[in-house]
């Protein structure tokens, strides 16, 4: 897909903040504590300056969907607040052609005390809409909303959910060029988060632009042509979403016996190292379609004589368990000195080519869990001569490979 008018520049945008500002208490208060302590008072506090954003620059074409990915604090919604010029950037500047619609965080853009058809008129007359506009899409908010009975209602007394729908329903119906949207989706539930994005497509597929921040990377997948992570305020990729997305999460997941994995368990035996490797043990990143696949586990025990079952998991970037690794029979026991070094395998991968993550588990089945890492280590999956097909082939298409046998009988 091509883009050519550019909607969004932004060059060398940053915006600085003060952490920990003393409030004003007054000059009562003030008084109290110079009497308690005159030195103290008339201290000048330090205010300690950091930046949210530094340094970022981007462009955004027409049509064009684009996701940001990033830790929480990273400056994806700072990032955002600028473009919307809900802040102003301390350094640096954006130029926006187009009428912007955003979804930033519950609580902004309606006002408490207008009752939810008449925020929707507001809405509308922000964007530069007339009401006559406005009243051509309102039912069709309303329904998508699913807020038909509270509509007249001050939305000060809408629940969280309530808010979130109808904000993304005026947001996405009153056709802005640009559609900015921070995670506030994840607010609402299954069915709703399905039809946002059915609706966000549906806005990219006439044209318009979109700007969406999520840590549901499967949503990123499946609706950004492009996409940008930021780490501490800086831009650290900028490119096609799969790669940029594979990069963020090996950056997320750290190294194959990083400590500060995300796991679970009693720790009566814990791993210490989780690799993929080659069929000689040496760790390794990649995985071809056809060919074994390793998965080497090292750890440790309490009492050396605790028996455990081994499972594994591997999982896609948007977190479907795509295959189970497991054998309920075999059970593995430490050496003397408490440890052990495991190999699994599993015979002829057909994985198709992609990211992919291990989830290891080692336990007694429905006695107890002793340790459950998840995210412990990535590979990718390769296409190879051992897979009879000329086309290239991609996770997109499926998630496994099965050769086809097919014959016509008529």
């Amino acid at each position: 897909m091509s883009f050519t008018s550019r909607v969004i520049h932004g060059e060398g945008l940053g915006k600085r903040y003060r952490r920990g500002l003393q409030v004003d208490t007054g000059l009562r208060h003030s008084l109290e504590a110079f009497l308690r302590s005159p030195i103290a008072s008339l201290r000048r506090k330090k205010v300690e300056m950091f930046w949210a954003l530094k340094d970022v620059s981007l462009e955004v074409k027409e049509g064009e969907v684009l996701g940001l990915i990033g830790r929480n604090g990273a400056g994806k919604t700072t990032l955002l607040k600028i473009l919307s010029r809900i802040t102003r950037p301390t350094e640096g500047w954006a130029e926006i052609r187009g009428r912007v619609g955003s979804l930033l965080e519950v609580g902004t853009g309606f006002h408490p005390e207008l009752t939810g058809r008449e925020n929707t008129f507001l809405s509308g007359a922000i964007l530069g809409m007339g009401k006559a506009e406005i009243k051509r899409k309102f039912d069709e908010i309303v329904a998508f909303a699913e807020l038909e009975k509270f509509i007249d209602t001050q939305v000060k007394h809408y629940s969280s959910g309530m808010y979130v729908r109808l904000a993304f329903a005026v947001a996405a119906h009153l056709e802005p060029e640009i559609l900015l949207v921070d995670e506030v989706l994840a607010v609402g539930d299954i069915n709703f988060q399905k039809k946002c994005m059915g609706k966000m497509g549906d806005v990219a597929r006439v044209g318009r632009t979109v700007i969406l921040v999520s840590h549901n990377l499967g949503a990123i997948g499946q609706l950004c042509h492009r996409t940008i992570s930021i780490e501490q305020g800086i831009i650290t990729a900028d490119g096609p979403t799969e790669s940029t997305i594979a990069n963020y999460l090996r950056s997320v997941v750290g190294t194959p016996n990083d400590r500060n994995w995300e796991r679970t368990g009693t720790g009566r035996v814990k791993f210490q190292s989780i690799e993929v490797c080659e069929e000689d043990g040496e760790p390794c990143a990649h995985a071809q379609m056809g060919k074994d696949f390793y998965v080497r586990v090292a750890g440790n025990a309490v009492q050396p004589e605790t028996d455990f079952t081994l499972a594994f998991q591997l999982v896609s970037l948007n977190g479907t368990i795509v295959v189970w690794m497991y054998d309920q029979f075999k059970t593995f026991r430490p050496n003397l000195a408490g440890e052990f070094l495991i190999e699994a395998r599993i015979p002829q991968l057909m994985l198709m080519p992609g990211s992919y993550f291990v989830h290891a588990w080692i336990g007694k089945p429905s006695q107890e869990e002793f340790d459950y890492v998840k995210n412990a280590t990535s590979f990718e999956v390769v296409q190879s001569e051992r897979i009879p097909v000329t086309i290239g082939v991609h996770n997109h298409l499926g998630l496994t490979y099965a050769p086809l046998d097919a014959k016509q009988l008529k």
